[in-house]
């Protein structure tokens, strides 16, 4: 086995080590202060930015924002990305290192595939203190062709095929 796949199997088993370590009064802080940024989302048009809207920051250079590809890996990263952008995966978001590559004084626009790992890391750093919010459905609506986008397709399409069944 590889390093990084024993870090995989070993990681979430640290991570419910930890949570049942915590005490409880500090979990119980920790989940309010989340909740307290989470409950902001709604008025807050749930941190999201459109494709059009950083084109045309980027086209009239505006300099207050920073936009993250959170893709895992470098391939995706390395095969093209938003200009201006800088990679750091999603997976490594909160480590130190990471956090301060981030200015706390900028608007950090989250970017992936499809718009859905882009979105994990968005409260905590909020929490944090952070402005940071999502492209909405990531690369899938920057990139003509994007496989994020023809996934997508797919899923959609199959949904459709199968009805699959919804409550009231």
């Amino acid at each position: 086995m590889t390093t990084k796949f024993k870090l995989y199997l070993i990681a979430p088993i640290i991570a419910v080590f930890m949570a049942q370590a915590l005490p409880a009064v500090a979990a119980e802080d920790m989940a309010g202060g989340l909740n307290e940024v989470l409950v902001k989302g709604l008025e807050e048009s749930n941190w999201q930015e459109t494709a059009d809207e950083i084109y045309m920051w980027i086209k009239t250079n505006k300099t207050d924002f920073l936009v993250v590809d959170v893709r895992p890996g470098e391939k995706g990263y390395s095969a093209g990305h938003i200009p201006g952008a800088i990679h750091i995966p999603y997976n490594d978001m909160l480590t130190t290192v990471s956090l301060k590559r981030l200015p706390k004084d900028k608007k950090i626009i989250l970017v992936c595939a499809t718009g859905q790992l882009a979105n994990l890391p968005v409260v905590p750093l909020r929490a944090l203190g952070y402005d940071a919010y999502t492209m909405m459905f990531g690369y899938a609506a920057w990139a003509k062709g994007f496989g994020g986008g023809e996934m997508m397709k797919v899923v959609v399409e199959k949904a459709n095929s199968k009805n699959y069944p919804m409550e009231k």
